[in-house]
């Protein structure tokens, strides 16, 4: 999957974090581990509401900061399923579903390769995300866990108030604005 979606036009950066991502797999047997120090994969979602306009955020408790749902992988070499174990965990939504292409395939989203502070034990080390699309209906109640200070749904428009990161700011442009692609449920 990292491949394809390497080749698939991507920025000249997010093209560089893919393939510096391709790199560290191929050398890294335990790359989903948590316990490999120098970095490990981690799974995302991007959550939008069915129009497209609003994404689903949350302000992270260690971090302190905005950011799409997400976290580890814990040895799960389906990033997919990371990405949706995760969103449902930190967001309490259970009608999640994962934006797939028009045959039916999941594809990634975005990549993003970023350092994580040190905090006590733990050494300063990279996460090597992996971004998937995830539509959810806004309606449905937010359960906040000790993982997010707060959840909130974000206007597009309004994401690089909140976090005006480059990484952030690529999810938005790269958000279908029409409800175009298929949801296969989660």
């Amino acid at each position: 999957m990292l491949g394809a979606h390497a080749s698939t036009g991507i920025d000249a950066h997010e093209a560089a974090m893919a393939a510096d991502m391709i790199r560290f797999v191929e050398a890294h047997e335990n790359c989903a581990e948590r316990s490999l120090l120098a970095g490990h994969l981690t799974g995302s979602a991007w959550i939008v509401d069915a129009a497209r306009r609003r994404t689903l955020l949350t302000h992270h408790r260690k971090l302190g900061m905005w950011l799409q749902l997400g976290g580890h992988a814990d040895g799960e070499l389906d990033l997919a399923s990371v990405a949706m174990r995760e969103a449902r965990e930190e967001s309490g939504l259970t009608k999640l579903r994962l934006v797939t292409d028009a045959d039916g395939a999941v594809k990634i989203f975005d990549v993003d390769r970023h350092r994580i502070p040190g905090r006590g034990e733990e050494p300063e080390h990279w996460h090597y995300d992996v971004r998937f699309l995830v539509e959810a209906d806004p309606d449905e109640p937010l359960v906040i866990t000790s993982e997010s200070k707060e959840l909130a749904w974000v206007d597009l428009a309004d994401v690089a108030r909140v976090n005006p990161d480059e990484s952030m700011l690529r999810m938005v442009r790269k958000t279908p604005a029409e409800q175009g692609a298929r949801g296969g449920g989660c």
